[in-house]
């Protein structure tokens, strides 16, 4: 006999419009829980990426990631990415149990969606200046958090792209 766990929304139930997410945001504060952002491009999904996303999670109550769209990647990153294309890197995000909700944004920075979900701690990776994480200012401006998490060394698509291009 299988079954299913209910407390976890369907695949498909985790990606969310921003009007739908905000609403969904605005209850879960409203019951008190600690809303948790972070975001990026999730290319090539690796160990570094579900660590990562793990430990985000671990720092309130819901974990809520903005996953950059393929032209946004495009912009960042040059026209040979995305190698995965967005609709996948939702479905393949959908099945980490960390994640509770994703949506897509295709500007170049999570800027907007930062001031339109107002998380209560916005998480980036170590590699990151704490100065430079876009939306620290305005998260701490109404009392929220900004953290960072310690990444798995030697771990990145870009790594992984360039030893797939070398054949090694």
């Amino acid at each position: 006999m299988r079954t299913h766990r209910r407390s976890q929304p369907r695949l498909s139930g985790k990606i969310k419009t921003l009007n739908t997410l905000k609403r969904l945001v605005k209850k879960l504060k409203q019951q008190g829980k600690k809303v948790v952002f972070t975001n990026g491009c999730f290319d090539i999904l690796h160990y570094g990426h579900a660590k990562y996303l793990q430990d985000a999670r671990k720092e309130g109550d819901m974990l809520v990631v903005g996953v950059n769209s393929d032209s946004s990647i495009r912009k960042i990153k040059g026209k040979a990415r995305p190698i995965v294309d967005e609709k996948n890197r939702l479905k393949l995000l959908a099945a980490l149990a960390s994640i509770d909700y994703l949506v897509l944004f295709k500007e170049p920075t999570p800027l907007k969606l930062i001031q339109e979900i107002k998380p209560d701690i916005l998480v980036k990776g170590a590699d990151w200046n704490k100065n430079n994480i876009v939306g620290k200012d305005f998260v701490l401006g109404y009392g929220g958090k900004v953290q960072t998490v310690k990444l798995v060394k030697g771990l990145s698509t870009t790594n992984l792209i360039k030893k797939i291009a070398k054949g090694s």
